[in-house]
This record gives C-alpha cells, structure tokens and sequence, in this order.
C-alpha cells in the first residue's frame, strides 16, 4: 500500500528571536536537511507524498484544555517583548508569531498520517514536523513543543476509530512527559520510554521519569521508563532494550496501532543525547516495530539537533518503513553494565504487570546505579564528551532487482510477486560434481540433484543481493539443509543462521568454529548439550504455546541473532510441527531484520499450505497479529529461562543483569 511522507516547507518559517542558550539548537534547519536528504536518497519520490492539514480547536482539546489554547492564539499577535514573557512561564521553549500555526500543522499531520493508515490507504509512514510534542502538558508549552502531537493521534485514532491499543514508542532522548502524564491511567495506551535520565540531573529533571513510574491504578504497568544514567549508549544497550523489555510487553500487548515519537537526538553526534548510537540502529529498532499492528505504523519526528546525524536517521527510518532491508548492525559489543542495570530494574519493576517479565530477576538488595552515582564512570564520560564523535555514514543498501524467489516442485504455483527458478535451467557441473561427490554419494536421484543445485544458485544470487529472499519445497529436507549450509559458510567471511523448527537430529554437525550457529526449536528433550553454536530450545507439550515460542524467539533467538550477525539466515520447517502460519510468518518477519534480509526458508514438498504466507513475510508484508498473549506455560519459561542462564557467559545479548555470574 505504499508509505506516506508529510512535509510542508511552512513549518520552518519560525525561529528563535532572542538569545537563549537552551532553545537555540532547535532551528528550521533540522527540517529542511531531513527532507532534503530523502530528496537526494531517491526515498521521497518512493513515498507517497501527502498533504498537511491543520489540526482543529477540537483535535487540540483532546490532549489540552481550553485556557491553554486560548493563550497560544494570541501568540501571533504579541510583540517581542510580550512574548519572552509569554515564554518565561515555561520551561525551555520560544514562541514566535508563526509558530501557532506551525503547531497546528504538526499535530494536524500526524492526525493526516493516522488518518491515511487507519483507511489503509497507506501501510506506514512518517511525518517530518516542528515543532515537536512530546513534552507538552495539558496547560503548558515544554521542551520545543507547543501541541502534543503523538498523544493528539492517539485520542484520536481511539476516538474516531475506535482503536482499542495503541502502543506509543519514544526513542527520543528526553523522556516525553507530556505523553506519559496523557496516558498514564489508559491502560488502552501502553508508553514506552527510554531518555537519558542521570539520576534525575538531565533535563527535564524529574522524579515521575524513572523506572519505578509505572503508571497509576488501571494504567498501573503501561508506562514503561528507561532512564539511562550514564551518556555513550550504542547499539548493543538500544537492541538489548527491545529485546528483553519491549517486544516481549508490546507482544503481549497486542496493539492495534503503533505511533512513534522519533527522535533522532538519541544517535551520536546530538549535542543532547551524546549517546553513541550510530543511524543504522533506527533501521532495526523500526524494522522490529513493523511486525505489530498489522503494520500500521506512524512516526512523527520529535527531537534530533545534530544535522548530520538526524537526516542519516530520518534516511534509515524512511528506508526500513519502505520495506527495504536494512543494514547489517554495526558495533554490537553487548551491552554496559549500566544498560544492563537499568533494564534489570525496569524489569523488576514491571514483572507483576506482564506474563512475559514474571521469571525478571528481583531487585537487587543493594543500590544500583538508578539511585546512586558512580563518581568514576561520570569522570571518564565527561572526558569522553569533550571529544568529537566521529562515525562511518552507513552504506547505501540498496534493494535487490528480485524480492523473494520460489523454488517449487514443476507442478507447484509460484506465489505472486516472487521469482520461480525453473527446473529446466542448465546445471552448473562443478556444482553437480560437488554434490554427488559430498552429499548423495554417486546416487542417480535426478531430481534431488536438479533441487540442490538450483539451491546453491540461489544461494549465489543472495549473496550478490540480486535474489533477496527465497523459499524451497524440498523432497529430502536433510539433504536440503547440509547443501546449503556446506555451500553457503563455504566462503571465508560468511556466517550462517540456521533456525530449525521441529523435532528430530539436526541433519550436520556443527563446529565450534563460529561458521554456523542452529538454534532449533523442539519438542523433545535432548541430552544437555554444552555446545555454543548449536542451542536446542525444548518448548513442553507441542507448539500450541504460542507465548511460549514468542518468547524463546524473543529472548533468546533474536538476542542470539543480533549478537552472531549472519550473512546467511535459514530457516527450517519439519513436516507436522504444528506451528501456526501467524506465529510462523511473525518469526520470519522478525528474522529478515539480519542478514540485510537474506533469508532462505526450506520446508518439506507436503508443506504447500505454508508457501502462501511465507512468500507474504518474505516479500516484507506485515505479519498478522496473534492477539493479546495469554501467559506462557510454566514450564517452558522455566526451560527458556534456564537455558538462557547457561548461554550467558557466551552471549553478551542474553544477559538482562549486571551479575554475569
């Protein structure tokens, strides 16, 4: 359905007209190079371009009360010196005799955005705005921000859609108040939240900002806090976040619309965040986002002050919603141990709300570092602050000529929009030599040769991104599986992701030589296997535990994933397994986010019933939602929880505390 992009030139025609340290960084500028960097990528003319529209007095009387409004109407009328005093009764924002109207445009096109997904006249889209909402009270301007545009959307869309959850994402780097204090007794509105917090010494300096604020009496658990307590964060913190707090609630969950307040002052360079998180993760974190809700997802931009940083952002954001792959991660070390401390309290805090938080360590007895300084840590941070970040501009990746490709039995449909690599192609003889040489023994089954050697071609045009995902129908899926994985961890630096969905011995042997990592997912318990690269993850029962394999995926496969960054991912589907085809095309929507989307699913010839909605995830349609989770059965959280334990002196992703031990 395409992705929308909202952008009028009319909301940079305001700026600060006075001196004022702590407003001036917030210029027109941050508009016009965001734009002008989706101009020059190409990603403008791919979106489809809408028009902005004014917010109304009753859109803006959702979330703010009538006196407010009334005052910043006057502003367009004010001088100079009536509004610097207009100003002083708030904290750290400018009015100019534009901004009024600039203000409604914001909140207006995001209502425009929420508007055309909710119609489905779009899939996704983002709204490139100023000024920004997220801080703003129901009587009170904060922060740059005048109208709250995200909570505006969000009583909207529950308003004229009926919308029964929304889950709001803010990944910008100060913790919008303005939403949290809209919210914060709805539990139809789940706020996530991660901003730089120091023990409450940065901006905006407040109590209600920490983890132990959790939302009050039916809200209670739907205001998830992040405080980050030190400056620096990279990657590895922001991923490790959403991989063992966020998905699993947002799963959970279950929302029917996702809006995000996408500040991009939270990526290195921003003189606000100083964090050192490079422009790709936003690539990922919105990539995982794309999974929920159908789809139907909303990014209004909020803060992001760094103009070179903040267009490579609003560029890899754009890209991902587009539904191109994205990049390969970079600089994922695992996370610090204050990340790790943070999320070990956040955790805690919210394991009485969520199912899926119920195994979250407790507490520490003694204080960690949301309650207290570490004199030493602040010391190196502030030197390390002083420096000029430097990063790499990600690589352009660009999308491959061929979406999916289907390698189909001669009597099978090819879905539709996928590639079918026919039968009657000429094999290559050094790979038919190969074949009958190392996997069937000189036998003369014609038809299994035509497969793998068809396989290995795939393989060959993934690699050279000109194939971007496939899926085979296989007569003998061992045979299948040893092919590809001898042919595709055959070059020196490629690294493959095999995840098995079902029961039965792994058809290789795997190596402690880092070439090939399986986890697989099973039914029957296997002996204690102390291998790192081959992880069996025992589900009880079957895999009608649809929690439970949400959760195994979450928090172990994904961390897993990320950490081991293959060039390969394959994904197995054994005959009888029982996996729904929600929960299947949900996996392999989450998968596509590694690799740069090089994703090769083989499943037996009697699977057929699986090709359809495989090829949908493969080609980057949304999954369809799963409903709100029920809890997961005890014992396959006790299994999960206590294989993650033992992989975690190995896996910096799996850990979720500073204890190592």
């Amino acid at each position: 359905m395409g992705t929308a992009l909202i952008y009028d030139e009319e909301m940079t025609n305001y700026k600060l007209l006075w001196v004022d340290p702590a407003c001036k960084i917030e210029v027109p500028e941050r508009l016009t190079v965001s734009y002008e960097a989706l101009v020059k990528s190409g990603l403008a003319d791919r979106c489809v371009s809408l028009p902005v529209r004014e917010a109304t007095d009753a859109d803006i009387l959702l979330v703010h009360s009538e006196e407010y409004l009334e005052a910043v109407k006057k502003t367009p009328y004010m001088t100079l010196e009536d509004l610097m005093d207009f100003c002083s009764q708030y904290g750290d924002v400018y009015f100019h005799p534009n901004i009024y109207h600039c203000a409604k445009l914001a909140a207006g096109s995001a209502l425009q955005l929420v508007d055309s997904v909710m119609m489905g006249k779009v899939r996704n889209g983002m709204a490139l705005v100023r000024p920004p909402g997220h801080h703003s009270m129901r009587n009170a301007a904060s922060g740059f921000c005048v109208f709250n545009n995200v909570a505006i959307a969000a009583q909207y869309a529950k308003q004229k859609y009926a919308v029964e959850r929304i889950l709001i994402v803010d990944w910008d780097i100060h913790h919008g108040q303005g939403v949290q204090d809209c919210f914060e007794d709805d539990p139809r509105v789940l706020y996530f939240s991660w901003h730089r917090y120091e023990h409450q010494k940065f901006w905006p300096n407040l109590r209600d900002s920490d983890f132990d604020r959790v939302g009050n009496e039916k809200g209670a658990g739907f205001n998830v806090n992040v405080p980050w307590n030190k400056v620096g964060m990279k990657n590895s913190d922001y991923l490790s976040v959403f991989c063992h707090l966020f998905l699993p609630v947002a799963y959970e969950f279950c929302p029917d619309l996702v809006l995000v307040c996408a500040g991009f002052d939270s990526a290195i360079g921003d003189p606000e965040g100083e964090m050192c998180a490079t422009p790709d993760i936003f690539a990922h974190l919105t990539h995982l986002l794309m999974n929920l809700a159908g789809g139907k997802l909303c990014a209004v931009l909020e803060g992001g002050y760094n103009l070179t940083s903040l267009p490579q952002s609003v560029c890899q954001t754009v890209q991902t919603l587009l539904g191109d792959p994205a990049p390969r991660p970079a600089n994922l070390d695992g996370p610090c141990l204050s990340a790790l401390e943070s999320l070990h309290c956040v955790r805690s805090a919210h394991k009485k709300y969520w199912s899926c938080l119920k195994h979250a360590a407790d507490l520490p007895t003694c204080e960690v570092s949301t309650k207290r300084n570490k004199v030493g840590e602040e010391e190196i941070n502030e030197e390390q602050s002083k420096q000029e970040p430097v990063w790499r501009e990600c690589p352009k990746t660009l999308p491959p000529d061929i979406s999916a490709a289907a390698l189909l039995p001669d009597d099978g449909i090819c879905p539709e929009r996928c590639y079918s690599l026919k039968s009657s192609e000429d094999l290559d003889p050094s790979i038919v030599n190969k074949l009958k040489e190392h996997i069937l023994k000189d036998t003369e089954d014609c038809e299994t040769l035509s497969t793998l050697s068809r396989l290995t071609v795939l393989i060959d045009k993934m690699e050279k991104n000109e194939i971007g995902s496939g899926l085979a129908l296989v007569k003998d899926i061992s045979k299948a599986v040893i092919c590809v994985v001898q042919h595709a961890a055959a070059a020196p630096m490629n690294r493959v992701l095999v995840v098995y969905v079902g029961d039965g011995v792994v058809p290789f042997h795997t190596n402690e030589d880092g070439k090939t990592l399986v986890v697989q997912f099973t039914t029957q318990k296997s002996e204690e296997i102390q291998s790192k690269y081959l992880i069996p993850v025992c589900l009880q029962k079957d895999y009608s535990d649809i929690p439970g394999f949400i959760q195994a995926t979450l928090s172990l496969l994904l961390p897993l994933g990320y950490e081991y960054d293959p060039s390969l991912v394959v994904v197995v589907q054994t005959s009888g397994c029982g996996l729904s085809h929600n929960v299947w095309q949900q996996l392999i929507g989450l998968l596509r986010g590694l690799a740069q989307g090089h994703t090769l699913v083989l499943m037996q010839e009697d699977q057929n019933a699986y090709v359809g909605p495989t090829a949908s995830s493969l080609l980057g349609d949304p999954a369809p939602p799963l409903g709100p989770l029920e809890a997961p059965l005890p014992e396959n959280v006790e299994s999960t929880e206590k294989l993650r334990l033992r992989l975690k002196a190995d896996w910096n992703f799996l850990l979720t505390t500073g204890n190592v031990k």
